[in-house]
């Protein structure tokens, strides 16, 4: 999942791809680089991110997604919590909603999707973008992210939503600590009990420049280690910001992988 954020203040790549012109270039070259998914984001969500209206989001996400949606057949996923938003983007030729809410912040959401028949990420976060960082605390991470996901599903499924829609995204960045961040990593294999695909968002994330001691534009390397052990543990989808170098990590952690036999095998024939 190649990400393109149409936002001034995204933590990574903020600004960049603020007009629709130099937005959809970069998905197409996301795709040229083997994406199999564009993840386009209008609204900010790194910590401490101020909201946007509505109308502000439906002006930046909405022409990129039309303008993509007539020159690929690539699946595009619309990351937001906005129900009209989530409503527009589908109109306008997305198929997935990534809801970093889980379906929390607005109560239309999950009817939305349903009636559209959109596949849905629901991810994790412990408190909101604005207070997430401040004192996240957990009894057991893993076992709590675990819980939480559960509810979520259930949720979901109760509101129309086909299991068979349901992504999970463990959050990671989102209300955690490093320490915490580590512990969902080492524990991710545990979220392939829930029988719905795992996504991980690790790109260039703080608790990685914690780690690696650098700064958000030397965190590539960094990122590679975290991709190659969230394959090996089971994760079904990368979103990365880096898609081109990724591509040749999750092969070869593929390749190695318990959970991803069968390519295993094709080389052993």
């Amino acid at each position: 999942m190649g990400v393109v954020n149409v936002t001034p203040d995204s933590f990574y790549d903020g600004g960049r791809y603020a007009s629709p012109e130099l937005a959809i270039a970069h998905a197409l070259e996301l795709i040229q680089h083997g994406a199999d998914i564009i993840d386009i984001g209008g609204e900010s969500t790194r910590p401490g991110a101020s909201p946007v209206t509505e109308q502000e989001e439906l002006a930046r996400v909405i022409p990129v997604v039309e303008g993509l949606a007539r020159q690929v057949t690539t699946p595009i996923s619309v990351d937001t919590t906005k129900s009209h938003v989530a409503a527009r983007a589908l109109e306008s030729g997305a198929s997935i909603i990534n809801d970093v809410s889980a379906l929390r912040e607005d109560p239309a959401m999950a009817s939305v999707i349903a009636r559209s028949h959109a596949a849905v990420v629901l991810m994790h976060m412990q408190g909101t973008p604005q207070t997430m960082q401040q004192s996240p605390h957990y009894f057991n991470v893993g076992a709590d992210v675990l819980q939480f996901l559960d509810e979520r599903v259930q949720t979901a499924i109760r509101a129309g939503i086909a299991r068979t829609n349901i992504i999970l995204d463990p959050g990671f960045g989102f209300g955690k600590l490093v320490s915490h961040n580590l512990d969902l990593l080492k524990q991710l294999s545990a979220f392939l009990v829930l029988n719905c695909p795992v996504l991980v968002g690790l790109s260039r994330k703080g608790f990685i420049g914690n780690v690696v001691g650098k700064s958000v534009e030397h965190r590539e390397w960094g990122t590679a280690a975290a991709v190659a052990l969230a394959v090996d543990r089971g994760a079904h989808i990368i979103r990365v910001h880096d898609v081109a170098m990724t591509i040749d990590v999750v092969k070869m952690a593929a390749a190695l992988s318990p959970h991803w036999t069968a390519i295993g095998q094709e080389y052993n024939a």
